[in-house]
C-alpha cells in the first residue's frame, strides 16, 4: 500500500511537471513570436481583429502574440516586360508575345515590347484593395499603350514617335493608378523594340517602304521640272505682260490722237461747215477708191480722155519727157 502511493504521488509531480514545462514552452514560443524584424527592402503591416493599427518600416517590433498578425510587403522596385517574356527574371506580371500587337493610326499592325519598372507605394491599398494588383496594372498598362498607339502612325512608333509614346504611356498609368488606388506606382517605362508582328507583314512594309520612296523621287523630279519651268513660265508671263502694255500704251495714245484730230476736225466743221464736209467726202473717197479712174465729159462727147492722161508727162520721141 505503501508503494502505491507513493506511485500515485510521483505520478502527481509529473504531470505537475509536465504542465510546468509545457507552459514554460508555451510562454518562450509567445515570446519569441512576439518580435518581429522588418528589413530596409520591406513594410510591414500590422493588424489586430481584422483592422489595421500600424504600418511599420525598418527595424524590430513586438506585437500581442495570437491577437496581433504582421503582413511583410516588399517595397522594392520591380521590372516586367510587357509583350515579351525576361528569362530567368521570375516577374510578378505574366506576360505573351501576343499582348505587344498594336493598331495604328494608319490601321497597320505593329509589334511593340515594352519593359515596366513598378514599386509598392502603399502597402495597405497594396494587401486590402485588389486581390491581384500586378495583373490590374498589367491590364492598366496594356490598355493605356494601345490608347496611344492608336494616336500614331505605323512609321512614328518605329521610328521617331518612340519618346513620346513613352512619356504618353507613363502620364497614362499613373493617372489611372491614382484613380484605382490598389498601392502600385509606375516608376518609368521604355519602349524596347517595335517591328512588324509577322514575316508576311514584313514583306508587306518593304513593298510599301520601296513604293514610299518611289514616290519620293517621284515628288523630287516633279519639284526639280516645276522648279525649270517656273522661271521660263514667269519669264514668257512678264514678255506678254510687258507686250500688252504696250500694246495698251500704244491702242490709247492712237485712240487719244483720233480724238484730237475729231476734235481740231470739229473745230474746222464749226466754222465751215460745207468745206470741210467735201474734204472729208473727197479724203473719205481717196481712201475708200484708190485706184478710181475721173472721167470728164459733157455728156455728148464721141471720145472720152481719162483725167489721169493729163496729168501724166508722156515721153517725147526722142526719149526726153514733154515739158523738159
Amino acid at each position: 500500500m505503501q508503494e502505491k502511493k507513493n506511485w500515485r504521488e510521483s505520478l502527481k509531480k509529473s504531470g505537475k511537471l509536465g504542465v510546468v514545462i509545457v507552459l514554460a514552452l508555451f510562454i518562450i514560443v509567445s515570446c519569441m513570436g512576439s518580435f518581429y524584424r522588418v528589413s530596409e527592402q520591406e513594410n510591414a503591416v500590422v493588424t489586430m481583429f481584422g483592422n489595421v493599427i500600424r504600418t511599420d518600416s525598418a527595424g524590430l517590433y513586438f506585437k500581442i502574440p495570437y491577437i496581433q498578425q504582421v503582413e511583410f510587403v516588399d517595397m522594392t522596385t520591380h521590372g516586367t516586360g510587357i509583350g515579351y517574356s525576361i528569362p530567368g527574371s521570375g516577374q510578378n506580371i505574366p506576360t505573351s508575345g501576343e499582348d505587344g500587337i498594336m493598331i495604328t493610326k494608319d490601321f497597320n499592325f505593329i509589334d511593340i515590347d515594352f519593359y515596366l519598372e513598378y514599386k509598392v507605394n502603399d502597402p495597405v491599398a497594396y494587401i486590402y484593395n485588389s486581390t491581384e494588383p500586378e495583373q490590374v496594372l498589367k491590364n492598366i498598362t496594356l490598355a493605356c499603350i494601345r490608347s496611344t498607339i492608336i494616336d500614331y502612325n505605323v512609321d512614328d512608333a518605329m521610328t521617331t514617335g518612340k519618346t513620346q509614346i513613352q512619356a504618353d504611356v507613363k502620364e497614362k498609368i499613373t493617372k489611372e493608378l491614382a484613380e484605382q488606388d490598389i498601392g502600385l506606382q509606375i516608376v518609368n517605362i521604355q519602349v524596347q523594340d517595335a517591328e512588324p508582328p509577322t514575316d508576311e507583314i514584313v514583306q508587306a512594309f518593304k513593298a510599301v517602304e520601296t513604293a514610299k520612296q518611289g514616290k519620293d523621287t517621284a515628288v523630287n523630279n516633279a519639284n526639280k521640272y516645276r522648279n525649270e519651268q517656273i522661271p521660263a513660265a514667269e519669264a514668257s508671263a512678264d514678255k506678254i505682260t510687258q507686250l500688252a502694255e504696250a500694246q495698251k500704251a500704244a491702242r490709247i495714245a492712237e485712240a487719244e490722237g483720233q480724238v484730237a484730230r475729231f476734235n481740231a476736225m470739229y473745230e474746222q466743221y464749226a466754222q465751215n461747215p460745207l468745206i470741210t464736209k467735201q474734204r472729208i467726202f473727197y479724203e473719205t473717197m481717196e481712201d475708200v477708191l484708190p485706184d478710181l479712174k475721173v472721167i470728164i465729159t459733157d455728156g455728148n462727147t464721141q471720145t472720152m480722155y481719162p483725167v489721169e492722161s493729163f496729168t501724166q508727162t508722156a515721153p517725147a520721141a526722142d526719149g526726153q519727157q514733154i515739158g523738159e
